[in-house]
C-alpha cells in the first residue's frame, strides 16, 4: 500500500497518469498535445507515464522525453502486468492535488482536460468523460460495449455509467481512497464507481486511434467483462443456483409424465437419443455451475497469496513542484517518503 506523502511535501496541482504498452508510434504526439493543453491551464503539473512492459521503443522514447521535459515522471514496470494494474501503479506515484487518467492512444483527447479541471474547480471530486460518439470502432464493438454496460447496471452492486472509460479527473481524496483498494483482480471502472464522492460527467467524441493497433481484441474484452461482473456481483452464483433449481423442476416434471405415460400406455423401451439428450443436458448444467464456482474460487485463491500488484524496474520522478528522491523509492515502486527541499 502506498504511504501518503507528508503534509509538508510539495505537490503539483495536477498529475496526468498515462499507462503505455507498445505505443512508440504515438508517444511524441501524445506528449506534444498533452503539454499544449496542460500549459494553457497555467497550473503546476506532471505526467506519470507507466511503461507496462512494452516490447518496442516506447521506453527509450519516454527516457528521451524525460531528459528534456521536467514535467515527465517515468514508472517502468518489471514486465507487462496489464492496463488495470499499470493504471494503479500510476495512481500510486501521482502526486497532484487532482489526478487525470487517460489512455495513451489519443482516443482520449488531451484538449478535453480544461473542461475536466473546470468541473473540479466547481466542486466535483470526480469528473468522468462520457462518450457521446465512438468514431473508428466497428458496429460489433459498439453493440457489445452497450450490452456490457447494460448487463453491469443490471447485475452490478454499484451503478456503472454507460459509455465511460478510464478517462477522468479525480481529486486527491478520491485517489487516496482508490489506492487503498489492493485486490488482485482489478476492474478499474468498477473501482472508480465504488468509491463514490460527488461526480459529474463531461461529454466528448471519442476519436479513432492516432497510430498503431489496439491491444484489446475480443478475447481480452470478453475476459475484462468477466472480470467486471465477478468483481462487483455475485449474480452468476445466484444464476447457477436458479439453473440447478430449474433443472430439478424439469427433471421432476419429466419423471411425472413418464409415470403417467407408463400407467396409461405401458412401459416401452426408452429411445437412445432421448437418453443422450438428458445426460448431455444435465452434464452441461453441472459444468456451467462448476465453472462459475471456479471463477470465484480462483479469485479467492489469488487474493490469499497476497502478492504485490506490480514490481517497478525503474522509477524516475518529475521535477514539477519539487521532486522525489529516487532513493526513497522501495523496490516494489511504492514511495517510502517524499523528498522535501
Amino acid at each position: 500500500m502506498q504511504l501518503p506523502p507528508s503534509e509538508g511535501s510539495l505537490r503539483p496541482t495536477l498529475s496526468v497518469v498515462v499507462p503505455l504498452f507498445d505505443e512508440a508510434d504515438v508517444v511524441y504526439e501524445l506528449h506534444r498535445r498533452l503539454k499544449y493543453a496542460m500549459d494553457g491551464l497555467g497550473l503546476d503539473w506532471e505526467v506519470v507515464y507507466v511503461n507496462d512492459g512494452s516490447r518496442d521503443t516506447t521506453l527509450q522514447q519516454l527516457e528521451t522525453l524525460r531528459a528534456s521535459a521536467p514535467e515527465v515522471a517515468l514508472v517502468n514496470l518489471s514486465r507487462n502486468f496489464g492496463k488495470e494494474i499499470a493504471t494503479t501503479a500510476g495512481l500510486d506515484h501521482a502526486r497532484g492535488q487532482a489526478v487525470i487518467v487517460m489512455d495513451g492512444d489519443l482516443q482520449d483527447p488531451p484538449e478535453l482536460i480544461p473542461k475536466l479541471v473546470a468541473a473540479w474547480h466547481d466542486g466535483a471530486d470526480m469528473v468522468y468523460a462520457q462518450r457521446c460518439m465512438r468514431q473508428g470502432e466497428t458496429w460489433l464493438k459498439k453493440v457489445t460495449a452497450s450490452l456490457f454496460y447494460r448487463l453491469m447496471r443490471l447485475l452490478g452492486d454499484v451503478p456503472l455509467p454507460s459509455d465511460v472509460g478510464d478517462f477522468r479527473l479525480m481529486s486527491r481524496r478520491v485517489v487516496d481512497a482508490l489506492v487503498q483498494l489492493r485486490e488482485q483482480h482489478r476492474f478499474m471502472k468498477g473501482l472508480f464507481a465504488w468509491v463514490g464522492f460527488p461526480t459529474v460527467a463531461v461529454t466528448y467524441v471519442r476519436e479513432p486511434r492516432a497510430a498503431g493497433k489496439t491491444k484489446w481484441n475480443y478475447w481480452k474484452l470478453w475476459n475484462l467483462a468477466i472480470e467486471g461482473i465477478t468483481s462487483f456481483s455475485v449474480a452468476p452464483l445466484k444464476l447457477a443456483t436458479y439453473l440447478g433449481l430449474a433443472t430439478a423442476v424439469f427433471a421432476a416434471l419429466f419423471a411425472g409424465q413418464l409415470v403417467v405415460r407408463t400407467l396409461l400406455f405401458g412401459n416401452p423401451v426408452a429411445g437412445y437419443p432421448s437418453l443422450m439428450a438428458v445426460v448431455l443436458f444435465l452434464g452441461g448444467v453441472q459444468l456451467i455451475t462448476l465453472g462459475i464456482i471456479g471463477e470465484y474460487l480462483g479469485r479467492v485463491f489469488n487474493e490469499t497469496k497476497q502478492r504485490p500488484l506490480y514490481l517497478v524496474e525503474r522509477y524516475a520522478p518529475s521535477q514539477a513542484a519539487g521532486g522525489i528522491d529516487p532513493a526513497a523509492v522501495r523496490p516494489n515502486g511504492i514511495l517510502a517518503k517524499p523528498f522535501t527541499a
